[in-house]
């Protein structure tokens, strides 16, 4: 069961590196300011999600190697 959950966190994980690799396209692409700030919370909320989904993978593979 719990494989099931780490394999859906993967995926959860890797649309949230793909959203940040999208958002620093966006910023190539000389967004102006109320846009770049935008992206900048998006970034900051995008992290902040990957590291949540990042700590939940590190514990349920470090419950599981028991």
């Amino acid at each position: 069961m719990s494989e099931f959950i780490i394999e859906k966190l993967l995926e959860q994980r890797d649309f949230y590196l793909n959203t940040l690799k999208q958002l620093e396209f966006q910023l190539v692409v000389e967004p102006s300011v109320t846009e770049l700030k935008e992206i900048e919370k998006l970034q900051t909320k995008t992290i902040d999600e990957l590291k949540k989904v990042e700590q939940e993978i590190a514990y349920l593979t470090s419950k599981n190697s028991f």
